[in-house]
């Protein structure tokens, strides 16, 4: 299905039931929100691939992103905005038809309105990159001292792969190619694959973390965490 989208080039990757929060301020973006809010449509979310976030009308994004919708604004002074957003269907851009006063793109939208029929390679995949995940999140909240919650959703492979992708703590240019797989089947692969080769590096870290930290409670010092969080789940790690 062909569709004109307003889109918001970002340096974030939304995934399909992922949550974004945007804070609205340039002007051309406020005009953008206050369409969308007339017409109840949303709006377009892509990487960008070339150019910057804020006052680039020359901004290059992905081809590949996902549809905004808004389910809660707050209303800021100088008709500025916050937004929170949920990703749902993934589109392809086609055309750019303007860049004034903000990106309006020809989009072909490429998931179904309705749930997807899993098959049986990813519901065969699902328990084990659960499994996985649940353990890298485990050591994810060790490690920066912060809890965050992900709540997977119960037989829906597709959903699930989606949501992974986006709680993983890796660069942007990562999420974008798992965002840009067809196929849940192989998007559970690859994050499977990601997960196993992480998590043997994570669990050394750890245990030598708790060595020190242990070190330092017998020594009677300081025994709080040092947030290296980025290092251990950021960059420094790739799908390759």
């Amino acid at each position: 299905m062909r569709r004109q989208l307003r889109l918001f080039p970002l340096n974030a990757v939304l995934f399909p039931g992922a949550v974004l929060n945007l804070h609205i301020f340039e002007p051309r973006y406020k005009q953008m929100i206050n369409e969308c809010l007339e017409t109840g449509e949303g709006f377009g979310v892509a990487l960008i691939a070339d150019g910057a976030e804020a006052g680039d009308p020359n901004v290059t994004p992905h081809e590949i992103g996902s549809i905004a919708e808004i389910v809660e604004v707050q209303t800021l002074p100088f008709g500025r905005y916050f937004i929170s957003t949920i990703g749902r269907e993934r589109f392809r851009i086609r055309e750019i038809i303007a860049r004034e006063p903000y990106l309006v793109v020809d989009a072909e939208v490429l998931d179904p309105t309705s749930p997807p029929v899993a098959d049986v390679e990813s519901a065969t995949l699902l328990p084990a990159v659960r499994d996985l995940f649940d353990e890298y999140l485990a050591m994810l909240i060790e490690f920066s001292g912060t809890e965050r919650g992900v709540e997977l959703p119960d037989g829906d492979p597709t959903g699930t792969s989606y949501l992974i992708g986006d709680a993983l703590q890796v660069a942007e240019a990562i999420k974008q190619r798992l965002l840009e797989i067809d196929d849940t089947g192989a998007r559970l692969r690859a994050e499977r694959e990601f997960l196993e080769r992480l998590l043997p590096q994570l669990r050394r870290l750890l245990e030598r973390r708790r060595d020190e930290l242990e070190r330092r409670q017998e020594r009677g010092e300081d025994n709080s965490y040092r947030t290296d969080q980025e290092r251990y789940f950021g960059k420094f790690f790739s799908l390759n």
